[in-house]
């Protein structure tokens, strides 16, 4: 087996009108569309100026500049602009850019997390310099998360007061560098009151099971995001598996990526599961088949 984190990242970087660059991972992208005119939607929420067909599927159109807060692209540059489609988070949606710079071959150690100074209310999730430039990742799922907030309803999961305790048995880790699916994380085990820990990074997460193993508390369940800025889950999983002091933690990958090649890919370092953003049901399920084989490991 060797490490997954060592192989490239595709990174699709594209502009606003501002002319500030962003980026994508290319696993997220299904394809590049240029700007057509859009149907206007009826009641349609902030920052969704209409819909589109492509490819027979109809999906809602996002103005991303907009949506964070620049401004919508000016209508006479609408005709250069580009609609990049995406599946994440079982969505399939259309974002509006200024234009397509290009694709880029990276890896996730290149990527380094934004800086504390710039604050809760940024939409990214880590810069990377390519040929000299600062580019930004953008987080998908706070943008997301702003035109289709997550209801409280969502992250409430009905599970007997065995299973809960199960659960309150187990040290369990949580690592994702976007806040949005931290909250949505950690919100469904606070609402079921399971003790847990959170980090926004890898290594930071492979430091917390370290110190906990020597400690002779190891995490049992480590729930974790698969791309992160330094070391992605992928390789996280890797390195986890590959020490005897940390092998027998449950591992689930939790990722916003749709794709049948995340899921073969987390297989193969090692991962028990690999689950699609968001369903706080599957989460759980995946966490008590977690808690069950963990328990009996320890013969309780």
């Amino acid at each position: 087996m060797s490490s997954k984190a060592q192989h490239s990242q595709g990174l699709l970087l594209f502009k606003l009108h501002n002319q500030q660059q962003f980026a994508l991972g290319t696993l997220k992208v299904r394809e590049l569309v240029p700007y057509k005119p859009i149907t206007p939607m009826v009641q349609s929420q902030p920052g969704v100026i209409g819909a589109m067909p492509i490819r027979g599927q109809t999906i809602p159109i996002i103005d991303m500049a907009q949506t964070i807060g620049i401004g919508p692209i000016p209508e006479e540059k609408l005709a250069r602009s580009y609609i990049i489609v995406t599946d994440c988070q079982r969505k399939v949606v259309g974002f509006l850019v200024s234009n397509i710079v290009k694709i880029i071959e990276t890896n996730w150690r290149s990527i380094k997390s934004p800086a504390e100074t710039l604050g809760a209310n940024v939409f990214i999730t880590g810069t990377v310099e390519v040929e000299q430039q600062l580019v930004q990742l953008m987080d998908v799922e706070l943008l997301l998360d702003r035109v289709y907030p997550t209801q409280q309803s969502a992250v409430k999961v009905s599970v007997t007061d065995v299973e809960r305790e199960q659960l309150r048995l187990m040290k369990i880790l949580v690592v994702d560098d976007s806040r949005t699916a931290r909250k949505q994380l950690t919100d469904v085990l606070s609402y079921l009151n399971v003790p847990f820990e959170v980090t926004d990074d890898g290594n930071h997460a492979l430091d917390i099971m370290s110190r906990a193993a020597e400690n002779g508390e190891p995490i049992d369940i480590l729930v974790s995001d698969i791309e992160m800025p330094g070391l992605d889950g992928y390789e996280l999983t890797f390195e986890v598996r590959s020490a005897p002091q940390l092998a027998d933690a449950y591992i689930i990958l939790h990722t916003s990526l749709s794709s049948e090649i995340s899921v073969s890919q987390a297989r193969q370092v090692g991962a028990n599961e690999a689950l699609t953003k968001f369903d706080a049901k599957e989460l759980v399920s995946s966490m008590l088949s977690g808690a069950k084989q963990v328990l009996a490991k320890k013969g309780l």
